[in-house]
């Protein structure tokens, strides 16, 4: 036993250093040199914060482009999915309500050319991004509420979304807080 103890203690201690202490410094010093600083990017409107960069929020006022459905109620203190199987009950009849609220909201979009992502969440809750066709589903419903030129607002969708990562890596994306404070400079 005392063969096996001396080693365990020594092995314990080591790792207790390493990971409790030196690897959480590594990437507190690694955060600091990223956008943000550690903190989060910040998005200003009229100079004021008005969200994160990297986190969802709500936006239930229909001039507003909706973000993905959330099953946290984009609170960032804690993340998460449904947990539900794509088949579970429970998640089907959530999601059909989640259509039909859509389709209340957005008349002029068949249910056919609703995108998956704008009726169920993400596994965080959290995601900021849509792709650009999930924004454009959107587009009529908004220009119509803001008096605005259908394809002004599609242009702005364009123009604030981005490649995949180095043109291979997911699908382009488009920020929803960033396009929804774009929309609101827009004249």
């Amino acid at each position: 036993m005392k063969k096996y103890l001396w080693p365990s203690i020594k092995l314990t201690l080591l790792l207790l250093v390493l990971l409790g202490g030196l690897y959480p410094l590594f990437l507190a010093g690694v955060a600091k040199m990223a956008p943000g600083k550690g903190g989060g990017v910040k998005v200003m409107q009229h100079g004021k914060v008005v969200g994160y960069e990297n986190i969802a929020q709500k936006f239930s006022d229909d001039k507003y482009f909706q973000p993905r459905p959330s099953t946290v109620d984009y609170n960032a203190a804690g993340s998460g999915g449904s947990n539900k199987a794509a088949g579970n009950p429970d998640y089907l009849k959530t999601v059909q309500e989640r259509i039909d609220s859509f389709l209340v909201h957005n008349p002029d979009v068949k249910k056919a050319d609703i995108p998956a992502e704008l009726v169920t969440a993400s596994a965080s809750g959290l995601d900021p991004h849509l792709t650009p066709y999930a924004a454009i589903v959107q587009v009529p419903r908004i220009a119509k509420i803001r008096g605005l030129d259908a394809d002004k607002v599609k242009q702005l969708v364009a123009a604030q979304a981005t490649a995949p990562v180095l043109g291979l890596f997911g699908p382009a994306t488009v920020n929803v807080l960033k396009l929804n404070v774009a929309l609101d400079e827009l004249k």
